[in-house]
């Protein structure tokens, strides 16, 4: 089962930035493969999803920009900065718990996957 768009939206950045926290530099593609092995292919993100997402996050001074050179192909790293590190820890303790809080309302009980 590939969850819908519509759930992973709202989690975007959260996802972004704890991928970022975990491996200190990536690039695109990169974090949209590290998704999908983490997830077992159950959470694959777009490029039209994920650039928007990075551009805020940039934008938002969460993450640095650095532009390296391969021979002819630039490839652009994301690093978090200090108030990414720190908004990181607000967003995966937030996400946390509105993931418990959904298991209450929803009453669902705890599931092996």
């Amino acid at each position: 089962m590939i969850y819908s768009s519509e759930l992973i939206k709202g989690t975007l950045k959260t996802i972004v930035l704890k991928l970022l926290e975990d491996n200190n530099r990536m690039y695109g593609y990169e974090i949209t493969q590290k998704v999908k092995e983490l997830t077992f292919d159950k959470i694959q993100i777009t490029e039209g999803a994920l650039y928007p997402t990075l551009h805020v996050l940039e934008e938002d001074g969460l993450v640095t920009t650095e532009l390296e050179y391969n021979g002819k192909r630039a490839r652009k790293y994301y690093t978090l900065s200090p108030e990414g590190k720190n908004k990181t820890k607000e967003r995966v303790s937030e996400l946390a718990d509105f993931m418990n809080t959904m298991k209450f309302l929803l009453d669902i009980k705890t599931q092996n996957a």
